[in-house]
């Protein structure tokens, strides 16, 4: 039995959820997001998004609670939006934006530039004495993510040092050196 798809998800104000054909379509104030669903029901009852299923077999039960949480994220990402916050640690790491336009220097011989999608906001904030952080914020938390490790990717954090670009908060497992 699924927990996380019993538990129906609360509606708040000003966040509409329409259910068609197999579509599921939320809408708020920041956005708009749809989703193709198939194997369960989707029902809007009472200031509430409701989940079920109407067997028990291995792929129904798999989905019941994966429909339930993208539920959830879509009617919180329009309602409140979603951040993702790295920080580039290391020396001489820089990050700049442009607009759309981010602009990492990362230790490479050439900065690099990445387009990001235009539902997300690309926010760079550099303190004097601290590391550089790059904030996302869209109302797509699968978008949010994406492009947050994609930019992950250029530099990943290594064990020795810490060098890299982390999350914010995250808490990367440091080896010892060589030790003569």
């Amino acid at each position: 039995m699924s927990r996380i798809g019993n538990n129906p998800v609360v509606i708040p104000d000003g966040v509409t959820v329409d259910v068609k054909d197999g579509v599921v379509t939320v809408k708020g104030k920041l956005g708009e997001l749809t989703q193709n669903f198939d194997s369960v029901d989707i029902k809007v009852e009472d200031g509430n998004v409701l989940v079920t299923r109407s067997s028990d077999s291995k792929d129904q039960k798999a989905k019941h609670g994966l429909y339930r949480s993208l539920m959830r994220n879509m009617i919180e990402g329009v309602s409140k939006g979603w951040t993702k916050e790295l920080e580039l640690v290391g020396v001489g790491y820089r990050a700049s934006n442009q607009g759309q336009k981010l602009d990492l220097a990362l230790g490479f011989s050439h900065n690099i530039v990445l387009e990001v999608a235009p539902e997300v906001k690309v926010e760079t904030i550099s303190e004097k004495g601290k590391n550089p952080v790059v904030k996302l914020t869209s109302f797509d938390k699968q978008l949010v993510g994406q492009v947050a490790a994609k930019i992950r990717d250029f530099r990943r954090p290594e064990p020795y040092k810490g060098k890299g670009i982390k999350f914010v908060g995250e808490i990367i497992r440091r080896k010892a050196g060589k030790s003569a």
